[in-house]
């Protein structure tokens, strides 16, 4: 159905549902440090005032926000005009000093461009009552790329440091830092650097907890040209290998995988020729283009006492179905080092639980699987049995050797992980004592 199609109250509800589902992300994101890059080629696009106007949003969320632009188009343009040619040598721009003014004026007016736009309070504008302080300045120091392969790069500079602090203290006054594709020497000499560079260098320099590049396409696709949604740097460097860095996608790439090495978390690759992609990126759970992350996209731990209310709308529903068994909130934080979660970006989308179970004699030391859950958008992949997995792990390096499960719906799944029916007499004394005829739930085992 299309969004022509919707009565207002449908639309309504989808609002509200979607409004609901970003909070997490909004206070997951609130004062963390993002680094934005995007080209010329994004100032130019008729998408560009609305992109200010998300950033602006970012601003008055609380995040903490460097924009890193790039001029190539424009400094083209105003090399056509002064009727000068600059060679390209590795696909890297060779700076002569009669066309350095055309890189300043073109890095110049696209800075003001942007300060023009964030500064844009008209009523009935997304920026009404925005407040919103523009930051540029010295703060990226550069250094001659040099010769190489013979070849002379004259102004053409590469990033030798980052003033962090004077960055951490515009931040902490609520700036927005803006920062073009320039240098300053020690000497007094500025030089024409990629723009990729300055938003990685920063980035790292900052530790900034993502770093996102806006691009034409709306992030890396595959020989089907179909989208992946994510990837790690290895997987990143394997795509680059033996290609030029010619286009934007590589060069935004192979900035992700130099990121992510460096230390920045999570690095976004998305586009900005689509309206709100960025939101979508930053508030939904599958966001918008393609993410690289050093640490896995998902991770697998214990549960710790902030978990709980995740743990609460995973489990439920479930609960409710009588598929679980109900158990409070205050017996959920009694119990949450039992727990181990998968974690997608801040939302806790899987469960499960291992009980020891006392044993008495020569019983052999057993423990009860319980509360196995995962999110329903997120059941096609194997994130159950990735639990299961974890938590046997763990059941091994205590000496539990007899894992026990007993259930209502799943048994069938259960038999797939290994698990073999047992009667009730199987289970050690202690849990047959507490077992619920009236409830009768199967019963299975598994030796590890």
């Amino acid at each position: 159905m299309t969004d022509e199609f919707l009565c207002p109250d449908t639309m309504t509800e989808q609002y509200v549902h979607w409004f609901r589902n970003s909070a997490p992300y909004i206070n997951a994101h609130r004062d963390k440090t993002f680094v934005l890059m995007f080209g010329g080629e994004a100032v130019n696009h008729e998408n560009f005032r609305n992109i200010i106007h998300d950033i602006a949003l970012l601003h008055s969320l609380g995040i903490r926000l460097i924009l890193v632009h790039g001029a190539r188009p424009q400094i083209n343009e105003n090399l056509i005009e002064y009727n000068l040619e600059t060679p390209f040598h590795n696909d890297l721009r060779i700076t002569t000093r009669e066309a350095l003014r055309c890189v300043l004026d073109a890095v110049g007016s696209i800075r003001l461009e942007i300060e023009a736009l964030l500064s844009m309070g008209l009523a009935n504008s997304p920026m009404y009552g925005a407040r919103i302080d523009a930051v540029s300045g010295n703060f990226v120091t550069a250094r001659p790329y040099g010769v190489r392969d013979g070849v002379d790069y004259q102004l053409t500079g590469e990033v030798r440091s980052v003033d962090v602090d004077a960055l951490q203290k515009s931040l902490a006054n609520r700036n927005i830092i803006v920062l073009g594709p320039t240098g300053y020497s020690t000497t007094g000499e500025v030089f024409n650097l990629l723009g990729e560079e300055v938003a990685v260098k920063t980035a790292i320099a900052l530790k900034a907890d993502k770093l996102i590049f806006l691009g034409e396409k709306e992030g890396i696709s595959d020989d089907d040209d179909r989208l992946l949604r994510e990837l790690i740097p290895n997987e990143v460097e394997q795509y680059l290998r033996n290609k030029p860095l010619d286009s934007e996608l590589l060069l935004h790439m192979k900035g992700a995988a130099d990121a992510c090495r460096g230390g920045v978390r999570r690095v976004h690759i998305i586009s900005y020729a689509r309206d709100g992609a960025l939101l979508q990126e930053l508030f939904t759970r599958d966001g918008s283009g393609t993410l690289i992350s050093h640490d896995p996209y998902e991770e697998i731990r214990t549960a710790d006492i902030d978990d709980v209310v995740g743990l609460i709308e995973l489990l439920r529903p479930l609960e409710e179905e009588g598929i679980l068994v109900y158990r409070s909130r205050e017996r959920l934080e009694t119990e949450i080092d039992k727990f181990a979660v998968i974690e997608r970006d801040g939302m806790i989308v899987g469960c499960a639980a291992m009980y020891p179970i006392p044993t008495t004699g020569d019983e052999v030391h057993a423990a009860e699987i319980a509360c196995v859950a995962v999110h329903p958008n997120y059941r096609s992949g194997n994130r159950g049995a990735e639990l299961l997995d974890y938590l046997e792990a763990k059941a091994r390096s205590k000496g539990i050797h007899d894992l026990f499960v007993l259930t209502t719906r799943t048994a069938h799944w259960f038999i797939e992980q290994g698990f073999e029916p047992v009667p009730v007499e199987a289970l050690p004394n202690a849990r047959q004592a507490l077992y619920n005829y009236q409830r009768n739930s199967k019963i299975f085992k598994k030796m590890i």
